[in-house]
Order: C-alpha cells, then sequence, then structure tokens
C-alpha cells in the first residue's frame, strides 16, 4: 500500500509502527514528511521519543484518517500541590522537543476577572511564557458552571489541536476535570426548584437533604460526602427534573471528542501538603488578598464566585460576621478540608498515572511516562 511504500523508499532512516489499520512512522526531527506520506494526512499528530530526539509521524492507510489525535495531557491534583508551576515547565519541555504546548485552564474561579490573588492566578509573566486559556473570561457577577466550563475547555481543546498544539489541561475540582474528560450529560436546572432545595438545604441542614438522596438515588448518595450542601442540592434538583442523577454523572470513560487523554496526578503527603496550604494563605494575605476583594464591590452579587475559598471569608470579615484573623483561620481550614476531598476523589481514578509534587524530577517522570504511554499505542 501507499504508506509501505513510502517506508520503503523513504531517504530517511525510520520505522514502522502498526497502530489499528494504520502506521506509525519513527523519523528524525527535522525530516520532511510531506514525502514519506505522500499526501496522506500526517498533521494533527504527537508521539515522544524524547531520549533519542525523535517523533513518530503517523501515516494513515487513508487519507482522511488521523490515527493519533494530540493527546490531552490533564494534570490533576490537591491544591497548592503545584500543578501550575509543573504545567508551565511540562510546556517548555515540549516545546524544546517541537511539540508546542498551551495550558488550558479547568479551575471555575481562575476564569473571574479580578479575582487574582485568592485563585493563585497564573501571572501576567507566566502567560506570557505559556498561552493561557480560559483566564479573565467571565465578570464576577457572572455564574461559572460544569456546563459552561466543559464546553468552552472541550472547544479549546479541538481549536489547539488544529493548530497542532498540546492542550495541558490544568486544576479544577474533581467534578469539573472528569465533566472535562469524560463521558457526561449536563442535565438541566429549574431556578424554582433549586432555590426551594437551598431553603431546606438552609433549615433543615446537609445531612438530612443526604439522607433523601439516600431514598431516592442510593448510588449518588454514595458518591456526595454528607456536608457537601452545594453538590446535594444539585443532585436532588436533577432527581426531581429527570428521576435519576447517578445517570448523570461521569462514566469513567473519555468522552470520544477528547480522546486520546493522558492524566498526571500530582501528589504530596498530608503535612506537606497542609503546610504549603497555610504558607500560600499567609502569602496571599501579604500580597493583599483583602484589599482585591475591597476592590470587587460586585462580588457579593455574584451567586457562584462570592462562594470561592477565600473570598466568602473575606466577604463576612467586610461584611463585619467574623474578624479578621478568623476569615484567615477559615480560609486555612477549609482550603485543607478540600485540598483533601480532592485527592480523596482523584485516588479513585485509576487511570492517573501520580508523581511525587516534591520531586526534583517531577517533569522528567512526566515526560518519560509520556513517551511510554504514546509508544504502547
Amino acid at each position: 500500500m501507499g504508506s509501505e511504500m513510502c517506508i520503503r523508499d523513504s531517504p530517511w532512516p525510520c520505522r514502522a509502527v502498526p497502530y489499528r489499520d494504520s502506521l506509525l512512522l519513527v523519523t528524525p526531527i527535522g525530516a520532511d514528511v510531506s514525502s514519506l506520506a505522500g499526501g496522506h494526512g500526517v498533521h494533527n499528530q504527537l508521539a515522544l521519543n524524547l531520549s533519542e530526539d525523535r517523533i513518530q509521524v503517523p501515516v494513515s492507510t487513508r487519507a482522511e484518517e488521523l490515527p493519533v489525535p494530540l493527546p490531552v495531557i490533564a494534570l490533576v491534583g490537591p491544591t497548592a500541590s503545584g500543578k501550575s508551576a509543573l504545567a508551565i515547565q511540562l510546556a517548555l519541555a515540549l516545546a524544546q522537543h517541537h511539540h508546542p504546548a498551551e495550558i488550558v485552564n479547568g479551575d471555575s474561579m481562575v476564569v473571574y476577572r479580578g479575582m487574582d490573588i485568592g485563585t493563585a492566578k497564573p501571572s501576567h509573566d507566566d502567560r506570557a511564557t505559556v498561552p493561557h486559556h480560559l483566564v479573565d473570561i467571565l465578570d464576577v457577577t457572572q455564574s461559572s458552571s460544569v456546563a459552561l466550563m466543559q464546553s468552552r475547555a472541550r472547544q479549546t481543546f479541538v481549536d489547539l489541536r488544529g493548530r497542532g498544539v498540546v492542550p495541558i489541561l490544568v486544576g479544577g475540582s474533581a467534578l469539573y476535570s472528569r465533566a472535562i474528560l469524560d463521558e457526561m450529560t449536563i442535565p438541566p436546572t429549574d431556578p424554582a426548584v433549586r432555590a426551594r432545595l437551598e431553603s431546606e438545604l438552609v433549615e433543615a441542614g446537609p445531612h438530612a437533604l443526604h439522607d433523601r438522596l439516600g431514598r431516592l438515588d442510593p448510588q449518588a448518595a454514595k458518591a456526595i460526602l454528607p456536608g457537601n450542601g452545594r453538590r446535594l442540592v444539585r443532585a436532588l434538583e436533577v432527581v426531581e427534573l429527570t428521576g435519576s442523577f447517578t445517570a448523570t454523572m461521569p462514566t469513567g470513560r473519555y468522552d470520544a471528542q477528547v480522546a486520546p487523554v493522558i492524566q498526571i496526578g500530582l501528589t504530596l503527603p498530608r503535612e506537606d501538603m497542609d503546610r504549603r496550604i497555610a504558607l500560600r494563605v499567609e502569602q496571599m494575605w501579604r500580597d493583599g488578598f483583602v484589599d482585591e476583594v475591597r476592590a470587587l464591590p460586585d462580588l457579593p452579587c455574584g451567586r457562584t464566585a462570592s462562594r470561592a475559598l477565600g473570598y466568602r471569608q473575606i466577604l463576612q470579615f467586610l461584611a463585619g460576621e467574623i474578624n479578621e484573623d478568623e476569615a484567615f483561620e477559615q480560609t486555612i481550614v477549609r482550603t485543607r478540608r478540600f485540598a483533601r476531598k480532592q485527592l480523596m476523589w482523584y485516588r479513585k481514578d485509576d487511570r492517573i498515572f501520580w508523581v511525587d509534587a516534591l520531586s526534583p524530577h517531577a517533569v522528567g517522570d512526566v515526560l518519560t511516562h509520556l513517551e511510554e504511554t504514546m509508544t504502547s499505542w
């Protein structure tokens, strides 16, 4: 067939690796692969052979096929584990190996303009070094949602892959990353039902709602912690509107439009995580976190933004409900609690390759895993 002729007649040293009904060619970097492919769909592909400074170029047996799309690399892990810094280092390392990469934010609070310090938003220098997407796209009065992040992130993946750029998804809770990466249908909403359930949450408390969910949808109740009032309200809303919340939960299978995906998780001992979070919050206060909230007069009107960790506590302080020391301590305590929940949920996903967040070799470990994973495809 045509691709076999390309391999046999090629002036470049290369080898063919079968993949499904196609072939992968391994060629030196800089080789003119257009002559090898004979015009057969050689684009939007990535394969790594970093140790030997080579790339693998897929050559489809049918011109219209793209056998191995660029993967989405997803960096997950708890707050303060160093995901943002690793993403920049990884993007720069991939660029050195002729694979341009850009970062896609998956955090529902980093999307807000003006919420910089408390969200640990990448700096302007960071964004100048490596392009970041889905940062500063909403005003604080606008709602950020799972549906919005799923739609915008997936479209960004399409746009980047279309330019031959590797998407690196960074940040966000386990729910948001699952919604972006996995098969997951976003269920409908009803403001009236939501408002009624939120009133019940205030009056009866989250445990009463969790008990009700356990009767209506036991599987959903197992997946949601009893103290997570916001998710309980949403689950009961969906049950009331559709009959089941479980049917709308992530399947554990990557969405066909997103795959292939390589997930990298950052992990660290709890005591180190707790220490990092305390230091981060202390630095936020020194950097002017309270003044940042003061400069956002519309923030209390933002249904989603006003609930962000740290911002909610400072709003309570500014409203005279608690003092500043209490706001500071509560921010640390609640961030630690959130980070532990993040790590607990991510640990349930056996598709994640875990890397020591404290290791000086983290970037090298990730690159090695990428190479090994893609070689096995």
